[in-house]
């Protein structure tokens, strides 16, 4: 049942050094708030799983945090490459870095089959494709029906999935919209979850067919007003452009990476002390 309580307090009770964490969110109400508090707290030898692992991931993998990544795709969109996890894989700074690389459909199969309750998920795919040669976590079997040779992926189940969503409850409902991505999926499969959420309301005002979390599957909700900052909120603000652009040159030198964490991350106790310190406002969604 959802327990309504502050970032750091869920953050101090449900993540533990060693686990697997899942941060989802599909180019908008992505976990950074989440993922700020996680490095503050100094948690190491994560397992994090995501399908788009952009800025979020830089900052968790060059701030030490990260031992294994599990993606489908990386990079900072509409820029270019991560350099803190370009320098992790390359350099092995500040330590080794173990990938799993899964394509899409694999990685949003394999939470579905999480959240089923199932070992693994089958797919048409990797047909012609080296990745097999480079994961234990593919297999291939035949259909007992048509007798077609198919993918079987091992399926996801996170310690803990982290997600940002628009409105919760006083129950802990939680409400999302827009591009929703693999979110819901993630925090069904997971033991574990957190939300952040931009406002607690009184009715959710949510309409037929909304993509809804009932308070029963979720464990923490956390009120952040901007915890998906850089990225976008529908319905609140727009994705900051000028921020994704600045950390090309923010993450390319290790040192100037570390200051700007130390400043403006470290060096604050919330998501809202860091917008102010950084200089960061909030775009207006009716902007976008």
């Amino acid at each position: 049942m959802a327990e309504i309580t502050g970032l750091a307090e869920a953050v101090s009770g449900l993540v533990r050094d060693g686990m697997s964490l899942a941060l989802e969110g599909f180019t908008h109400l992505i976990p950074h708030a989440a993922g700020h508090e996680i490095i503050r707290q100094g948690r190491r030898d994560l397992t994090v799983v995501r399908m788009t692992p952009d800025l979020v991931y830089d900052q968790l993998i060059g701030m030490g945090c990260v031992r294994r990544l599990v993606f489908s795709w990386g990079g900072n969109p509409g820029v270019g490459s991560l350099h803190r996890f370009r320098d992790a894989v390359e350099n092995g700074w500040p330590h080794p870095l173990e990938l799993e690389e899964r394509s899409h459909a694999d990685l949003a199969n394999a939470y579905v089959a999480g959240a089923s309750g199932l070992p693994f998920a089958v797919l048409r795919g990797y047909r012609g494709s080296d990745l097999p040669k480079y994961g234990d976590h593919i297999r291939f079997l035949r259909c007992p029906f048509t007798g077609e040779e198919l993918a079987a992926v091992r399926s996801v189940r996170p310690d803990v999935a982290i997600i940002h969503a628009q409105k919760a409850d006083r129950r802990g409902n939680v409400l999302l919209w827009g591009i929703v991505g693999a979110q819901k999926e993630a925090v069904l499969a997971a033991r574990h979850s957190i939300v952040t959420v931009e406002e607690i309301v009184d009715d959710l005002g949510a309409w037929p067919n909304a993509c809804l979390l009932p308070h029963w599957v979720v464990t923490a909700v956390c009120p952040v007003p901007g915890g998906a900052h850089p990225s976008y909120a529908q319905g609140y603000y727009r994705r900051d452009n000028r921020f994704y652009r600045a950390w090309d040159a923010i993450s390319r030198d290790r040192e100037r990476f570390r200051a700007w964490m130390e400043e403006h991350v470290l060096g604050t106790e919330d998501f809202a002390g860091y917008l102010r310190s950084a200089g960061l406002a909030l775009p207006p969604e009716s902007d976008r």
